[in-house]
């Protein structure tokens, strides 16, 4: 037996002095001019010297991909009457360029980053403004150099003010369009009276139009400093050699020479209820209710969150139950705001059909009331905490995921709140969701909104065509060539798109070519087999303890698509053995999800789980796949839900510019046919449960199932547990043979009218003749890139950044699968912009048609999108997604490797050729929806 001795008091002593050494030695590591400040879980904290820039380092050698992420400490709640909307102004203004890096000369931000494929953007809230870009590990060191730039080296310029602030306006016209969003700027108004949180972060109309551009450029002296910045760096790169860059890029940027203003302004009290209501044309109602609650440090924020889960996640949810179950809501969400000062929870509720506010609004009081009255089941703050948990699990997969984590915790005032917050949720109990129902739920201090939608027939009369609609839309005259407008301003910006796109090819001088970088091999990591008749993919990864889990098969009955949508969503209304809720508490108990949906001729179905959960959820997967029982009620209470969103498609401008779109390209059969919102209503009032059983019965099987596992697991032990789970499934159906393309003579014009809407929606599109698998297909993928994908593209750099018509436009082939390819270019307008946005638009796709793309263009673009296609492999939900879209398209795996190659080795020659060779703008047909002003 072996002997143990207690330490002498010299031991300990000595056992001290060599674990500070090894501290010492640690600090010792780091470059000079820094300071290690702590260290919590994986993430380290340091301070730049000279200045006092914050710095956060997350090392994670899972993936060749890393994210950087700069902080300001300044958003929505630093700004003042006169002023609102200038924080998010300037973060717009921030990618228009420096003395060093502009558009210009080639070396603009988005030109040098895009280049390499990066994920890049910004975002503004009330506590905060972050700027971000994921790129492969090796471009880390022009990321550094190109945000350090412009922290204190902006130019802005007036003339770039001018067309942004439109760029802004459609932002906000866009959010206006949506009911919630409309609503809970209302409700912010009304809660707050005195603190900034009163007004929203894209600021009030006529304060982000009119500032001038010196108020703008005393915010950025104000606000745009080091030391009231915090860099975040997380991914593949090593601690010490990061710091240099930060030193290099940072460390000669003055801190402020003024101290950072403070917000001081504190709400008073709330002493009574305020309501407020917001009346516009819609289709479906809204209630909103707001609650007083303390900032995100508050130790009761944790229990706060719970309550939330308990209220409003999931099937098992109390809302659910009391009120979507009941057919009396589509949707009712509770979450509280996670910010810096005092701030809202929020509960959300659309109505369904049918549904009044008033029943609706005293419904979720009462539920509140139970809540404070009687408190909640252990058993439910144990799923809350379960669902959390995994939640936390699933977003440190990847490292942009966990850099927005991170930012929201940087906002809130303390960065380690991105640990302590975790383990606070997991100390909850029932006693505290009780205490704090009650602590902050009182009447006293609720604001509660209401969106009433009304008939607006003086908004449909100034309508241009208020006769039309997705279910009669009528062809219009062919369009006006574009080179037929005049005008200097459109002069301008073409002219100068076509020197930006000459100088793209400068921008190669500071950008690492992808093609370079080492890369590992995805195809022969992959194990794939057949796994009772399962057409099975599994891929391990870095990640740590997430699986993921996406999988397809076909399921379409051309004469009544509709069957596979409820098929889809009746699966998780009951098994054979387990109903509805009994499977929404084993997924809710380790919080796992499954998830399906039918999309275009087929059925998906995607899991999330942590490691150690695998098993149950395939099986679980498995059960509702095989075993669906079809209750009768549920079925009643899925129409109900259906209809609901289908009143809510009439409302929405861009799904009835998609679905004109679609109907006029595509044969009625194809399963990228839409039906309109009047037609889907009819059919779902007709279907039976019988039909919905018998289409399961035909479709549902392994023959033309695909499924694809990836994370941190075993391939055997999935192996093994797919084949266990799915042992004796038979059955499933290829696709059918589908109807051609509608044979479209000449250009189509097509216009929805919906009243009291400030946005105006727009689908442009023609079908190709092409299929994913065609050598085709590649080359006019990077036409189109190069057309209107990212901010680089010449609709975004024109008819966006030099002319201010749209927030945003996109360019691309859209087609699943095996199935035909639709050009689309897609974007928004304001009413009163519509003309000259759409002219500018056709203008760019005539050049684009008739004189293709320029070499410049086509060398810059093989590099943005080599590397793009590596940054997405960098998470294991967006690698599944490859995996499964390659299979699905018919492609052998290796394609996956291979795409790189194949880009780089296409010709301008044949980029150019296959443009006119597969479309013709004579037969563009365009869509718009929304409310169109009076000439």
């Amino acid at each position: 037996m072996q002997r143990f001795f207690p330490f002498s008091r010299a031991v300990l002593a000595l056992l001290a002095l060599l674990a500070a050494r090894v501290a010492f030695a640690a600090a010792t590591e780091i470059p000079k001019g820094f300071t290690h400040v702590r260290t919590e879980g994986d993430i380290s904290e340091y301070r730049l010297d000279t200045n006092g820039l914050t710095v956060l380092l997350l090392p994670d050698h899972s993936a060749p991909a890393v994210t950087m992420m700069v902080t300001y400490r300044v958003g929505s709640r630093n700004e003042s009457y006169g002023t609102t909307g200038s924080t998010h102004l300037l973060e717009h203004l921030m990618f228009k360029g420096t003395k060093e890096h502009n558009k210009e000369a080639g070396t603009g931000y988005d030109q040098l980053l895009e280049r390499t494929g990066a994920i890049t953007n910004a975002t503004t809230s009330q506590d905060r403004t972050n700027y971000y870009q994921t790129v492969g590990s090796q471009d880390l060191p022009l990321a550094v150099e190109l945000e350090a730039d412009r922290m204190r080296n902006l130019r802005l310029r007036e003339e770039d003010r001018r067309p942004e602030m439109t760029v802004v306006r459609n932002e906000y016209e866009i959010g206006e369009n949506n009911p919630s969003e409309a609503l809970e700027k209302e409700m912010w108004a009304v809660a707050y009276l005195a603190h900034p949180y009163h007004h929203s972060t894209i600021g009030w109309h006529s304060d982000f139009e009119k500032v001038p551009i010196e108020k703008l450029r005393s915010f950025y002296d104000t606000f745009y400093w080091p030391d009231n910045a915090t860099v975040t760096i997380i991914g593949d790169f090593q601690t010490p050699a990061a710091l240099e860059l930060i030193k290099k890029y940072y460390g000669s940027i003055p801190k402020s020479p003024h101290p950072i203003p403070q917000v001081y302004t504190e709400e008073p009290p709330q002493t009574g209820p305020r309501r407020v209501v917001v009346q516009r044309p819609g289709e479906l109602g809204v209630v909103m209710i707001a609650q007083k609650i303390p900032p995100g440090r508050d130790r009761d924020y944790a229990a706060l969150r719970v309550l939330g889960m308990i209220l409003a996640d999931g099937r098992n949810s109390r809302y659910y139950q009391a009120l979507t179950d009941k057919n009396l809501t589509t949707n009712v969400d509770a979450e509280p705001e996670f910010n810096r000062d005092p701030s809202l929870f929020f509960i959300t509720a659309e109505l369904a059909p049918g549904a009044t506010h008033e029943d609706v609004e005293k419904r979720l009081l009462a539920e509140l009331k139970h809540v404070q009255n009687d408190g909640v089941k252990p058993e439910e703050v144990a799923a809350a905490i379960a669902k959390y948990t995994a939640d936390t699990a699933y977003s440190r997969d990847g490292s942009m995921a966990m850099a927005f984590a991170l930012n929201e915790c940087i906002a809130s005032g303390d960065w380690a709140l991105y640990y302590r917050l975790a383990e606070d949720v997991k100390k909850v109990t029932a006693e505290d969701v009780k205490r704090v129902a009650n602590k902050y739920f009182s009447e006293d201090e609720r604001t509660t909104g209401w969106y009433v939608p009304r008939e607006d027939k003086a908004a449909a009369a100034s309508e241009e065509n208020p006769s039309q609609s997705t279910a009669d839309v009528n062809a219009a005259d062919d369009h006006p060539s574009a080179h037929d407008h005049d005008g200097n301003k459109a002069k301008a910006a073409s002219e100068g798109s076509a020197k930006s796109h000459n100088a793209l090819a400068a921008s190669k001088s500071k950008a690492v070519p992808t093609s370079a970088a080492p890369v590992a091999l995805i195809a022969p990591r992959i194990n794939r087999s057949k796994v009772d008749g399962i057409d099975l993919l599994i891929c391990p990864t870095g990640v740590k303890d997430v699986v993921t889990i996406k999988g397809t098969f076909f399921a379409f009955d051309p004469k009544n698509p509709i069957l596979g949508e409820l098929a889809a969503e009746m699966l998780e209304r009951g098994t054979e053995k387990h109903d509805a809720e009994a499977i929404a508490t084993e997924l809710d108990k380790i919080g796992a999800k499954i998830d399906f949906a039918s999309e275009s001729g087929t059925i998906k179905f995607e899991a999330r789980c942590l490691k150690k959960d695998s098993a149950q959820v395939i099986n679980l997967l498995a059960e509702e796949l095989r075993e669906p029982n079809f209750p009768k009620d549920e079925f009643e209470k899925l129409r109900k839900q259906e209809i609901a969103e289908s009143q809510q498609m009439k409302d929405d401008p861009g799904s009835q510019a998609m679905i004109a779109l679609r109907r006029a390209i595509f044969q009625s059969g194809h399963p990228q046919y839409r039906l309109t919102a009047e037609e889907r209503i009819a059919a779902l009032e007709k279907a039976e449960l019988d039909d919905v059983k018998a289409f399961h019965k035909k479709y549902f099987g392994p023959a033309y199932c695909a499924m694809v596992v990836v994370g941190d697991m075993q391939p055997g032990s999935i192996e093994k547990q797919v084949k266990s789970a799915f042992d004796g499934w038979k059955g499933g159906q290829p696709l059918p043979e589908l109807p051609g393309l509608k044979d479209i003579s000449k250009a189509e014009d097509l216009k929805v009218a919906i009243p009291g809407k400030e946005s105006v929606m727009v689908f442009f599109g023609e079908p190709t003749d092409l299929h994913y698998a065609d050598a085709d297909y590649l080359p006019l993928s990077v036409a189109t890139n190069v057309l209107g994908y990212g901010f680089t593209s010449r609709l975004l750099s024109t008819v966006r950044d030099t002319e201010g018509l749209t927030y945003g436009m996109t360019a691309q082939l859209s087609g699943p699968g095996k199935l035909d390819q639709t050009w689309i270019v897609y974007g928004s307008f304001a009413p009163s912009l519509l003309k000259q946005g759409l002219a500018s638009t056709h203008r760019e796709l005539a050049k684009w048609y008739h004189d293709g793309i320029t070499a410049a263009e086509l060398d810059y673009r093989k590099d943005s999108l080599v590397g793009g296609h590596r940054v997405k492999l960098s998470t294991s939900g967006d690698l599944a997604e490859v995996i499964l879209e390659t299979v699905e398209r018919g492609l052998d795996l290796s394609w996956i490797d291979e795409y790189p190659k194949k880009v780089q080795a296409l010709s301008l020659d044949q980029v150019n050729g296959v443009i006119q060779k597969h479309l013709n703008p004579n037969k563009l047909v365009t869509a718009e929806a929304g409310t169109f002003k009076s000439e």
